[in-house]
């Protein structure tokens, strides 16, 4: 079987699984900021923006949405989704299909799903799903405040202490941002 990075993986479990998009996002730039010399980047940004871009349609921030999955759209490396386990194709034409429908009067929100190719890779992401207790392509639970909202929800203590000590460094080298 392809190696997958364990992010990846996870990006795809809580994508599918949990329809946590918020946790993709965390997940996918966590891995992005620790590998900056990945040949395949640009397509993890792309991979962070269908989260972000189903994360803001699902909230109903639809303007976000579209130019999230727009550029989304853009970063994806074909080369780089079919070495993910990905239909590079069917990929491009849900996200269009979705930010078309967003666009639309009278939309209704509809989760979407990566269209997998590799089958280890979908065998493996059931497998963990499975063991999380979530169920594969299960609708988006939009009663649940804290997935719907999470951004606004979480505990931030930690970002704003770095946020902080960041400051303090940026001051101490005489940076005055």
């Amino acid at each position: 079987m392809t190696q997958y990075p364990e992010a990846y993986t996870d990006y795809l479990c809580y994508f599918h699984g949990a329809r946590d998009y918020f946790e993709c996002h965390e997940v996918m730039e966590e891995y992005w900021k620790e590998h900056p010399k990945d040949p395949a980047r640009l397509t993890y940004v792309g991979l962070i923006q269908i989260a972000v871009g189903m994360y803001h349609s699902r909230r109903g921030n639809y303007a976000g949405a579209v130019k999230m999955l727009q550029s989304a759209a853009k970063n994806l490396q074909a080369e780089d989704v079919r070495t993910l386990g990905l239909d590079d194709v069917e990929l491009q034409a849900r996200i269009a299909q979705a930010w078309q429908m967003i666009g639309t009067q009278n939309y209704q929100y509809v989760d979407m799903n990566l269209p997998i190719s590799d089958p280890e890779l979908l065998h493996l992401c059931l497998e963990l799903c499975q063991m999380k207790g979530w169920n594969w392509q299960t609708p988006s639970p939009m009663t649940d405040e804290m997935i719907i909202h999470k951004h606004t929800r979480r505990d931030r203590s930690l970002v704003i202490e770095e946020r902080a000590r960041q400051h303090v460094m940026r001051k101490d080298l005489g940076d005055n941002r």
